[in-house]
């Protein structure tokens, strides 16, 4: 049987930061094709933002990238640290910084400077004194231990060539009781040659997805618990979209990511003392 020649970390790096590169030079203007989990605004509501939530956005900050909305499932508390991994445009921290009020503090962290700028001019305009951007991989984040209370991630971390380490990463960075709260498309069968050969497909969001399954393990390995992955079949509609007439629906889907880091007396999160 002929191997599948898949990219290399550094090639799919390099190409995913030029695409989204790309996307935020564009900034919606041009559709950037094709297959970039998204890239249309207004498929924001689609993939479960409400209109409340997108109106009270920057202008700019929305370039519609993500295939779920980590807001939802995260439970954002006043005075929480949160991180999200792959920040873009700034649409989840600008939505969390509301969250988590003057005394929290949401962190972006994304490795395409073009994004960052988007974002820091965004936060400068409104004032929004609570959210940073830091320039980084999300495998080797630059961030302190123990520092974090809320991870969020919507659709990046399937980018990446290391998946354990970003989760390996994910634990450190959170205090305990920490929590992850994650949208991400989840492979559903092995990713055929036609997809998984092309470099084209990791930075559209379908050859770098992988199963449910590995995700658990991967997420145990690190060390989280309370470990829950659930597909999201109803996605197919809009992954269909990304690589029309590649079947890529057929094979990748979004789903939600949670996963909890163990508090040292074993308590769930919040109920020790």
């Amino acid at each position: 049987m002929d191997t599948i020649r898949t990219p290399e970390r550094d090639e799919i790096h390099g190409t995913v930061r030029e695409h989204y590169a790309r996307i935020s030079e564009t900034a919606g203007v041009a559709s950037c094709a094709p297959g970039c989990c998204g890239t249309n605004p207004d498929a924001s509501t689609a993939i479960g933002y409400s209109p409340e939530e997108l109106a009270a956005l920057p202008e700019g900050a929305n370039l519609g990238l993500g295939c779920g909305n980590p807001q939802a499932l995260a439970s954002l508390r006043p005075g929480e640290v949160v991180l999200d991994l792959g920040s873009g445009g700034g649409i989840d921290c600008f939505l969390a910084a509301r969250k988590v009020g003057p005394q929290g503090r949401a962190i972006g962290v994304d490795m395409t400077p073009e994004m960052l700028v988007r974002a820091r001019a965004a936060a400068k305009r409104l004032g929004i004194a609570n959210v940073e951007f830091r320039l980084g991989e999300i495998e080797h984040l630059p961030v302190a231990d123990g520092s974090v209370d809320v991870i969020l991630s919507n659709c990046v971390i399937n980018l990446s060539p290391d998946k354990p380490q970003v989760f390996r990463e994910a634990l450190r960075v959170l205090k305990p009781g920490g929590r992850l709260a994650i949208a991400d498309v989840v492979a559903l069968r092995d990713i055929p040659p036609h997809l998984a050969s092309q470099v084209a497909t990791w930075s559209g969001c379908v050859a770098g997805a992988a199963g449910v399954r590995d995700i658990e393990r991967w997420l145990l390995a690190a060390g989280f618990t309370g470990i829950r992955v659930q597909v999201k079949p109803e996605s197919r509609a809009v992954i269909a979209g990304w690589f029309p007439g590649s079947g890529a629906e057929d094979h990748v889907a979004s789903a939600t990511i949670e996963a909890v880091k163990p508090a040292p007396c074993g308590c769930a999160p919040g109920t020790c003392g």
